[in-house]
């Protein structure tokens, strides 16, 4: 079953928890150097991820695909500027040409006709956390239990599609546009388990000294990349294929994932996974 839910439905026991965690990343439209470039802009849509995009400590976008896309449209003659946007118009914004791509720690797994694509860049593992003493131990302990997914991603569609047999059919699905809110519901009590990025969820529990467990076996492992409409013509994803594979072969990759995480050259393995 699945619950589709907004911020306000959460608005009670955990308010000021779920209020710090939704304020905790980024929240309006911000930019890299494109601002102060002569370089032509390219406008990326992207939503709040750390450790792939957050806002520092001055203010400004920072993170894994915030180097990577800087550095990138760099040796392709632009200036990268990241906006936030609402991440389930995402397709309808590139198709439109309010952005120029979406990119932020976006799997092409089960999306590979929806849009052009660069990449694969990185790996990425979608998988299962709990709190510490949670009884949970494997997916198939989730039976009866309610999860947290961010509406329109990965997990969620794996959670509902009833397709691995791994996955009991009575878990309950709670969707929620803004995924840092699952944090919070998943502290309080409020679900038993959140499904994201595995990335993404070691970031959080570093940042918030957060008692998580996460389960070993992982929902999915997938390529990360970046989507550009199906009518552009531009020739922009060529392009970036080409810049990713000079960056990967000079190390630039490995040195800017290698800020974040420890271990990124496994991160870079893309050739051990179907995008």
């Amino acid at each position: 079953m699945k619950h589709i839910l907004s911020r306000r439905a959460f608005l009670n026991g955990c308010t000021l928890l779920a209020a710090s965690a939704a304020l905790g990343g980024l929240t309006a439209c911000g930019g890299t150097d494109a601002q102060n470039s002569d370089l032509p802009q390219i406008l990326i849509g992207s939503d709040t991820y750390p450790p792939y995009i957050y806002l520092n400590n001055d203010g400004t976008p920072a993170g894994i695909d915030v180097e990577i896309a800087t550095e990138a449209f760099r040796r392709m003659g632009y200036a990268a500027r990241f906006e936030v946007i609402d991440w389930e118009q995402k397709t309808a914004l590139v198709e439109s040409g309010a952005i120029d791509c979406i990119w932020g720690c976006f799997s092409m797994q089960g999306r590979e006709t929806l849009y052009r694509w660069a990449g694969p860049y990185m790996v990425s593992r979608q998988v299962v956390a709990v709190n510490a003493d949670s009884s949970i131990q494997s997916l198939s302990d989730l039976a009866g239990k309610a999860v947290m997914v961010q509406s329109t991603s990965k997990p969620e569609g794996i959670f509902l599609s009833g397709s691995d047999p791994r996955i009991p059919q009575t878990v309950e699905v709670f969707s929620i546009e803004d995924r840092s809110v699952q944090y919070a519901m998943l502290a309080c009590g409020y679900v038993d388990a959140i499904a994201a990025h595995e990335t993404a969820i070691l970031q959080y529990m570093k940042d918030n000294n957060a008692a998580f467990r996460i389960l070993e076996e992982p929902l999915l492992v997938t390529g990360l990349g970046v989507a550009f409409a199906k009518n552009d013509s531009r020739g922009l994803d060529h392009q970036l294929n080409d810049t990713f594979a000079q960056m990967r072969e000079d190390g630039t990759l490995e040195r800017i994932v290698g800020k974040y995480l420890e271990h990124a050259s496994q991160y870079l393995e893309v050739d051990t996974i179907d995008a």
